[in-house]
């Protein structure tokens, strides 16, 4: 009897437990495709400064030396969805216009606080 006590009482733990913990994962996700997008976003603004021309992919980061390795999307693949650039430029010698000038998620899963990560 006190067995069954027992059990009954970490069922009932392991119910509240579970769905608090499986949002902290999602958070955490959450927090490193933010983070990662950042960083992705930045370093396309800082290459673009640097080099006079717009990264023409995420891949000329990399082979700059700006990344080590391109970061997984919340998908866990590596297919970002790139913005091009609309013919801006963004310093006075710059003298190529096309290429990326942001980068989004891919995936169109609706994030914790409701919005898309497409839309991030």
């Amino acid at each position: 009897m006190e067995m069954m006590v027992v059990i009954t009482i970490l069922l009932i733990m392991l119910g509240v437990i579970m769905p608090v913990y499986s949002q902290s994962i999602k958070r955490a996700k959450e927090q490193n495709l933010r983070n990662n997008l950042d960083t992705m976003n930045a370093l396309i603004y800082q290459y673009t400064l640097d080099k006079q021309k717009y990264p023409k992919s995420l891949d000329d980061l990399k082979s700059a030396g700006y990344l080590a390795t391109i970061p997984k999307d919340i998908t866990g693949n590596e297919d970002w969805t790139t913005e091009d650039a609309d013919g801006t430029i963004m310093s006075l010698d710059q003298t190529d216009k096309e290429g990326i000038i942001g980068v989004h998620s891919s995936s169109s899963a609706t994030a914790n606080d409701g919005t898309t990560y497409s839309t991030w």
